[in-house]
């Protein structure tokens, strides 16, 4: 069988039966006791045990053959630009290569790297529309790409934001990589954005790019938005006494992201923990950005936060699935009747002294991915990013 590169969603009916171990996203019930999932019309109708669910009539069938099974992964911050493409790096190709990372939807938090970026209203306004539009065209490999994130610049207007909103615009980009950084100013933006149901984030650190802001406790917590950027720096990190007031102060969301500081990632991670949190924790990658594209960005987070952070592996991946869907209002990143039928198929990587993939994780291996499907239909098989998995699902029908 081919597998499809575009956007379609799969026709008719995939089972997939035989697996391992499910992870479910979520973090009430990490770990489902199920081998089956059935989908149709790219949407998951049933999770379950094979002899429960209804699996006549289907026109695809994989077999997991053990493998695990886990909603995708969704990286809560990223910068595209239009295309495959990154200014930042000069590299074709990124997007595709996460979905070879197991990352099956991307989150703008602002096209910031556009060469000349306009920085008036006017040219922010535009740029978030046409971007929002452009990809929801354009989705390399099937990967579910929620860009236009307006970038917050002085002289945008509420009647501005519900111009975007009505253009199809979900996002507001960081706080502090425009000209608005104050608290007042950063909170009113926030406000407008929210009641046109705009997504929200805030930077948290030192300057990212040249042209950003330093964005302290008092700022993110002022500003109110719905993210709590990079609070382990994007790439510099705020002192721990900050990162500790935001997570005791927030009732928003934490993100630790790959291109920022571990240390104060994990520092991040365990105060919220301690504090009853957990369910405000999401994960990105931050990237393209100095330090490169990082395929199995999102990949190695979960194994980074799991084995240093000594957390069970299946909630790493739900802070990295689930929770990024809750805050972003998506109907993917878990494993339930109803979501989007965006799956991962992975086992233990040869050589691994992990007893299975939970495990390896938790040991700082990655995972080796056989198979990701967006939307029912499977784009990807044996991922060439990570490494050879000891099992493969099949296609057999």
């Amino acid at each position: 069988m081919a597998l499809a590169a575009g956007p379609e969603k799969q026709s008719g009916k995939l089972v997939v039966r035989n697996v391992g171990l499910m992870l479910s996203g979520r973090l009430d019930e990490p770990i489902l006791d199920a081998d089956t999932v059935v989908a149709e019309g790219g949407r998951i109708t049933a999770v379950g045990r094979g002899k429960d669910c209804d699996a006549e009539g289907a026109r695809v069938t994989i077999d997991a053959r053990g493998c695990a099974l886990a909603p995708g992964l969704i990286d809560n911050h990223v910068h595209t630009v239009f295309g495959d493409w990154t200014p930042r790096q000069n590299q074709l190709g990124w997007i595709e290569g996460c979905m070879h990372g197991g990352v099956t939807t991307m989150i703008s938090a602002g096209e910031v790297h556009l060469p000349g970026r306009p920085r008036d209203p006017v040219g922010a306004k535009a740029l978030a529309i046409v971007a929002r539009k452009a990809f929801e065209n354009f989705r390399p490999l099937g990967m579910r790409i929620i860009a236009g994130a307006v970038i917050p610049e002085r002289g945008l207007t509420e009647a501005d934001f519900a111009e975007m909103a009505r253009a199809g615009v979900v996002l507001m980009g960081e706080i502090g990589l425009g000209t608005v950084t104050g608290a007042e100013e950063a909170r009113e933006m926030v406000g407008w954005a929210r009641a046109h149901g705009m997504t929200t984030v805030t930077h948290v650190g030192g300057p990212s790019v040249p042209g950003s802001s330093y964005i302290g406790a008092d700022v993110v917590l002022a500003a109110d938005s719905d993210v709590a950027s990079h609070i382990n720096g994007g790439p510099t990190s705020l002192d721990l006494a900050q990162i500790r007031r935001i997570c005791e102060e927030t009732t928003r969301a934490v993100e630790i992201i790959h291109n920022g500081n571990p240390r104060t990632g994990l520092y991040a991670m365990r105060t919220m923990r301690e504090l009853g949190k957990e369910a405000q924790l999401t994960v990105g990658t931050d990237a393209p950005a100095g330090s490169g594209v990082q395929p199995l960005g999102m990949l190695r987070m979960v194994s980074l936060l799991s084995s240093l952070g000594e957390v069970p592996a299946e909630r790493a991946w739900a802070w990295a699935s689930g929770n990024v869907a809750a805050v972003r209002r998506l109907e993917a990143g878990t494993i339930a009747t109803g979501m989007s039928a965006d799956l991962v198929l992975m086992d233990r990587p040869q050589g691994s002294d992990g007893r299975d993939v939970l495990d390896a994780l938790g040991k700082g291996d990655l995972a080796g991915i056989g198979m990701v499907l967006t939307e029912g239909v499977v784009r990807i098989g044996r991922s060439r990013n990570t490494p050879p998995a000891e099992r493969i699902p099949e296609i057999v029908s």
